[in-house]
C-alpha cells in the first residue's frame, strides 16, 4: 500500500505535533502508513505526489490574502512550497484533502478569491449542513444534512472556483467543503479536531489576532461543550477510500 502524505503548515512545533497526532488518530492511520513533511522546516523537500495513496494538508496561521511583503519568511516559504505541489494534483486529480489553510491554497490556485472581506469564523463550532451534492459525495453520503464543526480562521472563499462542487455550507461561512475533480477535496472546518485538540490551539493562538487573549477560556469552555463528532467520519472516510486505491468519479 502506498503511504499517505501529511504536509504540517504550522511553524509552531506543538502546534504541528498535536494536529500530526489527532489526524493520525481520527484518520485511523499508523505512522508506518505516512510520510510527514513539516514545510516550515523542509520547503524545499523533493516531492512527487504520485508516489502517496493521498495527500493530506493541515491548517496553519498563514493567510494567502496577506501581501508578500507582510508575510514572514517561513510563512512565504510554505505557501510557496504548497502552490508548487498544487499543479500536478489538480491535473491529475490525485487524493488531495487540505483543512482550513487547504481550502485557500486549492481556491488560489484556482483563480478563485480568498479575502478577509467577508465570512471570516471565530474559533469554534460552525453549523454546517450538506449541499445536494453533498448528499451523494463519497465522502458524505449517508452523513447528518446538518452537523457542527471546528473553525477559526481570518480568510475565507469568497466565490466558488471554477470547476469546483459545492459540498457543505454553514451560514457564518458559505464555503465549508468542496471538491475539485473526483478527488481533490478541501474543508474550511478541521475534520481532524475535537474539543480537547481546539483548546491546545487556542492556549498556543491566544496571541495571534484570531480571538482577545482574555477570550480564551471562554472559548475553550465552549468548544468543550459543543457537539462536534461528525467531522471525522470525512477524514476517515478519505483515508478509507484512497487506502483501498478508489479514484473514481
Amino acid at each position: 500500500m502506498k503511504p499517505f502524505l501529511i504536509l504540517r503548515l504550522r511553524p509552531e512545533a506543538e502546534a504541528a505535533d498535536n494536529e500530526f497526532e489527532a489526524i493520525l488518530a481520527k484518520g485511523g492511520l499508523a505512522r508506518e502508513d505516512v510520510r510527514r513533511i513539516r514545510l516550515d522546516v523542509e520547503p524545499d523537500a523533493e516531492i512527487d505526489v504520485g508516489e502517496f495513496a493521498g495527500v493530506i494538508v493541515g491548517g496553519g496561521p498563514g493567510c494567502v490574502s496577506d501581501a508578500p511583503e507582510a508575510k514572514a519568511p517561513t510563512e512565504r516559504a510554505i505557501e510557496e512550497a504548497m502552490l508548487r505541489l498544487m499543479p500536478e494534483i489538480v491535473t491529475r486529480d490525485l487524493p488531495f484533502l487540505g483543512c482550513c489553510y487547504g481550502i485557500g491554497i486549492l481556491a488560489h490556485h484556482l483563480g478563485a478569491p480568498v479575502a478577509k472581506d467577508r465570512w471570516s469564523e471565530a474559533v469554534g463550532a460552525a453549523d454546517c449542513r450538506l449541499t445536494e451534492a453533498g448528499r451523494v459525495d463519497p465522502l458524505l453520503e449517508g452523513l447528518p444534512a446538518r452537523f457542527g464543526a471546528f473553525v477559526g480562521h481570518k480568510e475565507a472563499v469568497q466565490a466558488l472556483p471554477q470547476g469546483c462542487v459545492h459540498l457543505v455550507e454553514a451560514p457564518s461561512c458559505p464555503f465549508q467543503m468542496i471538491r475539485h475533480g473526483a478527488n481533490v477535496y478541501a474543508t474550511q472546518f478541521h475534520p481532524e479536531a475535537d474539543a480537547e485538540v481546539f483548546a491546545f490551539r487556542i492556549r498556543i493562538y491566544r496571541d495571534a489576532g484570531y480571538f482577545r487573549p482574555e477570550e480564551a477560556d471562554a472559548l475553550t469552555a465552549a468548544c468543550r461543550a459543543a457537539e462536534v463528532s461528525v467531522p471525522e467520519s470525512i477524514l476517515q472516510r478519505f483515508v478509507a477510500r484512497y487506502r483501498q486505491g478508489s479514484s473514481g468519479g
